[in-house]
């Protein structure tokens, strides 16, 4: 993974020193920075592959730099936050963030967790996507080669844990998915810490792609079990 890029924004000087020391003993190149408008700066003038925010860092916060990435870049996004209570995780992933964890944390699990988002990113768009590189029903498509979703012809823009539940429940028409298997398959974990981690990606991914969220017809809910994604798909 030498030629990954990774963004480190954290006001701690001893946290993001050695997270790069980490990440780099693993050949990922890295930049660190210390505040939010820094990350910014940094994130505008060069090509990165993923981010490390802070939650809490001085003059934008880990929050809104991810609100005004996510508004023009998919790029993996990993939060770092010191407050453990369900709404700040909640609101970390709501806004766009692809996974979290919660300081203090060990050096080695978010090296692992890097790893995950990076390879699920990658194989995603890579060139070694299996034989369905276009999946379509109904106004929807995935093409899993350009990394591109369109509504309607229109093209939209998903976080790459929303394109993760898309490309697996289009990938399995009409099969029902547990809260369990979801996080499972596109969490890459057996462990849910948080069972609405699952619900508000399926409900953030619904606003995107449905007409009438409350009415989905596209990913429905399978009550007292999961969700299905409904109709068969085409394939090219």
């Amino acid at each position: 993974m030498s030629n990954i890029r990774v963004l480190i924004a954290d006001d701690e000087k001893e946290i993001r020193d050695l997270l790069k020391a980490y990440l780099e003993r693993e050949f990922f190149q890295v930049d660190v920075v210390g505040d939010g408008e820094e990350a910014l700066t940094y994130f505008d003038r060069a090509s990165y592959n993923l981010l490390i925010l802070d939650v809490m860092m001085p003059k934008l916060d880990g929050i809104q730099v991810c609100q005004q990435i996510r508004s023009h870049s998919n790029v993996p996004i990993l939060m770092l936050t010191a407050k453990d209570n369900e709404i700040d995780k909640i609101l970390g992933l709501t806004i766009g963030a692809d996974d979290y964890i919660t300081k203090p944390f060990s050096m080695n699990e978010v090296v692992a967790r890097v790893k995950a988002l990076m390879r699920r990113f990658l194989v995603l768009g890579s060139e070694n996507t299996p034989l369905e590189s276009l999946l379509s029903y109904k106004g929807l498509s995935i093409d899993l080669k350009k990394y591109t979703i369109r509504v309607k012809n229109q093209e939209i823009s998903l976080t790459a844990k929303e394109l993760e539940l898309l490309k697996l429940f289009m990938s399995h028409p009409e099969q029902v998915f547990t809260k369990k298997q979801l996080f499972r398959q596109v969490w890459d974990s057996n462990y849910i810490e948080d069972d609405n981690t699952v619900m508000v990606h399926i409900r953030k991914l619904r606003k995107k792609i449905e007409d009438d969220p409350s009415n989905p017809q596209y990913i429905q809910t399978v009550w007292g079990i999961g969700y299905k994604f409904v109709g068969e798909k085409n394939e090219f």
